[in-house]
């Protein structure tokens, strides 16, 4: 584990408020994906929240991010899901009237799945979302210097339902149609 990186132990929460709100207002966009995503966008928000020193507005900013980082995914139908994801969640937060957020929570979303870290670009929220993504979307395969404990409770606690092989066959499907662009949404 990275000694420079100081983490907790997360409580899990089973029902994010939030989350479910965002979530709610797509289900039907996301179909069959739903309970496969919100299981994702749970694990991935109890990834991030297990960095220390976050704060109550921190807190709403990952759930906001959680919801609507893959979103794209559905309401746009491509693989390069990020630039709509941003714009869903931009358009959330000005409805919310929290357009301050819009900058932050468009990084946390367009960085997340960033190669290399985006630590001295961006707030330590991008980090540590991206940290929390990866952790998830490789299986735990890459901790991200989070507890391999914290990752195995969380996959028990809020299970795949389908969500990585969904990815897969996405990701087939624009190869086969893309690929000298395979990976849209990687950041490098």
């Amino acid at each position: 584990m990275n000694p420079d990186l100081q983490h907790r132990q997360a409580s899990l929460v089973y029902a994010l408020p939030l989350v479910e709100q965002i979530l709610a207002s797509h289900q039907h966009r996301l179909g069959s994906g739903y309970a496969g995503y919100r299981n994702h966008v749970y694990r991935v928000v109890h990834l991030c929240l297990s960095f220390a020193g976050n704060t109550a507005e921190d807190i709403e900013k990952i759930q906001i991010a959680g919801a609507f980082h893959d979103i794209g995914l559905w309401t746009a139908q491509t693989l390069d899901y990020l630039p709509p994801s941003a714009h869903g969640a931009a358009d959330y937060l000005r409805h919310i009237g929290k357009e301050g957020w819009i900058d932050e929570i468009s990084a946390m979303i367009e960085m997340h799945h960033a190669v290399r870290s985006r630590a001295a670009d961006h707030s330590r929220l991008v980090e540590n979302f991206r940290r929390a993504d990866i952790a998830d979307f490789s299986l735990g395969v890459f901790a991200m210097g989070l507890p391999r404990s914290t990752i195995s409770a969380l996959k028990r606690q809020f299970p795949n339902l389908g969500f990585h092989w969904f990815l897969f066959k996405r990701g087939m499907a624009w190869f086969f149609r893309h690929p000298l662009n395979p990976l849209p949404m990687f950041r490098w």
